[in-house]
């Protein structure tokens, strides 16, 4: 094989995790070389300066005849520090420089952990250098996308002609590592052919609740949005069949807030469980967000000063409402269980015990446990819903002209009591990307069955009533 061959085979197998690693030598190799210069300049200096100081004890220092010569090399010595000095802090700048490349050839590391991750960050962000640090990232991430991209829309084109059984398995392929809006038109064109290549990987929960997020924010009217306010939420639900826990509609400081027994002490404008307390009796109490027991009503305002001093909770604006037990006489409070709703369909549950330890159980609608990426090290075994229970809260949701809303319960000794409407779930990214997929799916099944609703005249005056 001549040596021209040899080059062209060599460069053939040079792919672009070596080239990138070639990178990460080369600059690991700059910068060591850096690091010993500055150590050299560093002996250096202290070299002259140890110098100087001799001399400065010498009797020749003394000597009058002597003096501007002494002088002049005192000025020598002073002008070679400061310019050691100099190259010091220019070698300080490039070394930087160098080790933010070498953080950016880092992220292409497949072996590298969200540990690593978060040194490079917090290294960066010490220096002060994370916002142009994030900038140089996002612009690698971009071109990266875009190449990837580039080159697997090539690849379906070079299967365009081919034959459709070919063409589908490759097109399955490629459609899992498309963004939603990298897909191409041609393999959309695929789906309604007479061996379709299906587009589920094309749906997203997380995107289409972004996007409805976006439609909120561009509206401000979607119609299940203010069923997130409790009291028109409470108005909604009475007009069903459906229990919900007494409520005071008075907001109270902490100073006036009254402690009767069995009763949930929450903030006003709040979410999650901070601020959140269970007054069983004035001596025992439960906070839940800190997972303690307090024994005084001293105690409890002091943790709600706590609370407020903290930022967990914005102003001095308390509500109490009835609490709801699964064992009234073990003191033990209702679980919640929470419906993930696509307009009459209950695709995902999510039930949750939060004391006196946090965890958590997902079923599916006919009440297999699954796993769903979210709270993986935190599962138990929960006991789920029953079919009458499912059947009440689909009746609700077909009432609400949303292709998605969670419903949340309060699971007490008789039965489910409602507790709120959710119409952007916490941290509904966090799915794993099948059961994104799947959610994204029913999203889309929703809101076709939704628009063949409104179409055929359904009308939805219980919410428009209490929205006027």
């Amino acid at each position: 094989m001549n040596n021209q061959n040899k080059q062209h085979k060599a460069d053939q197998n040079t792919s672009p995790l070596l080239v990138e690693k070639e990178k990460e030598v080369n600059l690991s190799r700059s910068l060591y070389e850096l690091e010993r210069e500055i150590e050299q300049l560093n002996l250096e200096i202290k070299h002259d300066e140890k110098v100087m100081k001799n001399m400065q004890k010498s009797p020749m220092w003394k000597v009058a005849k002597w003096f501007q010569k002494l002088k002049s090399v005192q000025k020598t010595n002073q002008y070679q520090i400061k310019e050691l000095e100099d190259q010091i802090q220019s070698l300080k700048a490039l070394l930087y420089t160098t080790k933010s490349e070498l953080n950016l050839l880092n992220v292409n590391d497949r072996q590298l952990n969200t540990y690593k991750i978060m040194q490079m960050l917090a290294e960066e962000h010490h220096r002060g250098n994370l916002l142009q640090y994030l900038s140089n990232l996002i612009e690698q991430k971009e071109l990266h996308d875009q190449n990837y991209k580039n080159t697997l829309h090539h690849a379906a084109r070079l299967l365009m002609k081919g034959k459709e059984d070919y063409q589908k398995v490759a097109y399955d392929q490629i459609l899992n590592a498309l963004k939603t809006e990298d897909i191409p038109e041609f393999m959309v064109r695929s789906g309604f052919k007479d061996k379709p290549v299906s587009l589920s990987p094309a749906a997203s929960f997380r995107a289409s609740l972004t996007m409805r997020m976006r439609q909120q924010q561009l509206t401000q009217s979607l119609p299940e949005w203010p069923l997130d306010q409790k009291e028109l939420a409470y108005q909604f639900v009475d007009q069903f069949d459906v229990r919900r826990p007494y409520t005071d509609d008075m907001v109270y400081s902490l100073d006036k807030i009254p402690t009767k027994d069995g009763i949930v002490i929450k903030p006003e404008d709040g979410a999650g469980s901070r601020g959140v307390y269970l007054v069983h009796s004035s001596t025992k109490i439960a906070d839940i967000k800190r997972n303690q027991t307090l024994f005084s009503i001293e105690q409890l305002k002091k943790h709600m000063q706590q609370d407020l001093n903290s930022g967990w909770v914005e102003s001095d604006q308390w509500k109490i409402e009835e609490l709801i037990y699964e064992d009234q006489t073990q003191h033990i409070p209702a679980r919640d269980i929470k419906f993930y709703c696509f307009y009459g369909k209950v695709a995902l549950i999510l039930e949750i015990t939060r004391y006196p330890e946090l965890q958590y159980c997902w079923w599916t609608r006919d009440g297999q446990p699954i796993k769903t990426g979210k709270y993986e090290h935190e599962l138990f075994k929960g006991e789920g819903v029953d079919a009458e229970e499912l059947k009440m809260v689909e009746e609700l949701s077909l009432n609400i002209p949303a292709p998605f809303l969670r419903i949340d319960f309060l699971k007490s000794e008789d039965g489910l009591v409602f507790g709120e409407f959710t119409p952007k779930p916490g941290n509904y990214d966090e799915f794993s990307d099948e059961i994104d997929e799947w959610l994204g799916n029913e999203y889309l099944e929703a809101d076709n069955r939704l628009t063949h609703d409104l179409l055929n005249g359904k009308k939805f005056r219980l919410l428009e009533d209490k929205n006027k």
